[in-house]
């Protein structure tokens, strides 16, 4: 059975009972074990539990006891993602033979929705970086062209999803972390709206910034995952209690009425020539699903204070007691928060709610706004390693076009729209109001199609 088939794809077929759970849990561990130890893309594969909740899957469906889409489909999940007697290392000496008593709530959504959990993604350790070169675990490599960066933090979880290990994972978003990796490795990933998504029982990089979302191969596979785990969770004090959009019957209302906004200051400075190109010719595609295209100019926020701070915060008592088990440059990163003082911190929190009460502005002539997802190709790894301060520059670029959106904690997507002439992804990022995933799936959908 082929790997690659979509969620979308095989829902109905599972709910007729022409696919089995078994069979394609069985082909991802298959793949996992003959792609893995060159991607690097788990930490853990819980083959034996996968299996058995296949065959769970398998017996509801039998007796007609269908939960959704995401029943009997294989998912892998970020590694800072609690689950349930199964560790979660967050790719750190210090957390490598941690076991979490309970689940995340996205993880206890995603069980609820019948979903097989294949195991456990590496990453950027602690979720502190843009390239998944600085892991305990070792690095992680482009399933495009190995030698290249899957970018980070959720590295892992976007090499599975683009090599056919999975259907879908579950990665965490504080700078672009979902959003930049899907870019680098031709995938799809979503950032919901700030507070959209529980965040509990997920290890915080920042938890002014944080945000959990789908990584998929399509855009409706996306939305069928984020239908599955999104919604308040009252224990959770970052989680809003807003309604969640039927996501799946919105994509079918099209994008004909659209307006969309090119942001050209800022996002489109200094790209590749080849991304420049890749971009350009998605929005001439798009000019022709949408009611309108138009240049607009906007401010865009870029100061890292918050998370350096709040990075520090959760960390300061290990840092103090066991700095050994850290990576050195995720040590060098994490003290860089330490400084802040009190005064600052608050300062730069208000700044932060100014500009999120204000982000409705960005969409009083438009809709979405469409960027390019990443100013550069993926680097080579070789690159990065041979000078070490090389590495936190390039992650910057790689990160300022996602940054923003997580500041203004507004839904953003990133979808393959071409390669380089070496075969390298380019990524496409789409953005839309809080709470308007809605609106950015129906772009993101059509796009995909009109592109195919």
């Amino acid at each position: 059975m082929p790997i690659l088939q979509t969620i979308a794809d095989l829902s109905s077929r599972m709910k007729r009972k022409e696919v089995s759970p078994i069979e394609l849990t069985r082909a991802c561990l298959d793949r996992i074990e003959k792609l893995n130890p060159s991607l690097n893309a788990f930490v853990t594969v819980t083959a034996e539990s996968a299996l058995a909740e296949a065959q769970a899957a398998e017996a509801e469906i039998a007796r007609g006891q269908w939960r959704g889409p995401l029943h009997g489909i294989p998912i892998a999940l970020k590694d800072i993602i609690d689950t349930a007697g199964t560790r979660t290392t967050a790719a750190s000496a210090l957390l490598k033979d941690r076991i979490p008593s309970e689940d995340a709530e996205v993880v206890r959504r995603l069980r609820q929705a019948g979903a097989v959990i294949l195991g456990k993604n590496n990453l950027h350790e602690f979720a502190y970086g843009g390239s998944s070169l600085v892991s305990f675990f070792g690095d992680v490599h482009n399933p495009g062209n190995t030698a290249h960066i899957v970018g980070g933090s959720s590295g892992g979880s976007a090499a599975a999803v683009a090599a056919g290990l999975c259907y879908a994972a579950i990665g965490s978003d504080t700078a672009g972390s979902i959003r930049e990796p899907a870019a680098l490795c031709g995938c799809v990933g979503i950032k919901p709206t700030y507070g959209r998504v529980s965040a509990r029982g997920v290890i915080p990089l920042s938890w002014s910034l944080d945000h959990v979302g789908p990584l998929a191969a399509t855009a409706a596979d996306a939305a069928l995952v984020l239908q599955a785990i999104a919604g308040y969770d009252p224990l959770d004090t970052c989680s809003a209690d807003v309604p969640v959009a039927d996501y799946v019957s919105a994509m079918q209302d099209g994008s004909k009425k659209l307006r969309v906004g090119i942001p050209r200051k800022f996002f489109y400075e200094d790209l590749d020539d080849e991304v420049r190109a890749a971009v350009e010719q998605a929005i001439a595609l798009i000019r022709t699903l949408v009611a309108d295209v138009r240049e607009m100019q906007i401010e865009v926020p870029t100061d890292r204070t918050l998370q350096a701070a709040e990075s520090f915060a959760y960390h300061a008592a290990n840092v103090a007691a066991r700095p050994e088990l850290y990576q050195p440059e995720t040590l060098r990163r994490i003290r860089s928060g330490e400084k802040v003082s009190a005064a600052e911190y608050i300062q730069r929190r208000r700044e932060l709610d100014q500009e999120r009460r204000m982000a409705h502005k960005l969409f009083a002539d438009v809709d979405l706004l469409v960027t390019p997802t990443i100013p550069i190709p993926a680097p080579a790894i070789a690159d990065l390693k041979k000078d070490p301060d090389a590495l936190r520059p390039a992650e910057l670029i790689l990160l300022r076009n996602t940054r923003p959106f997580n500041v203004w904690g507004l839904p953003a997507i990133s979808m393959p729209c071409g390669f380089t002439k070496s075969g390298l992804p380019i990524g496409l990022q789409i953005a839309g109001p809080h709470w308007r995933e809605d609106l950015v799936f129906r772009l993101a959908c059509a796009y995909e199609e009109a592109a195919k």
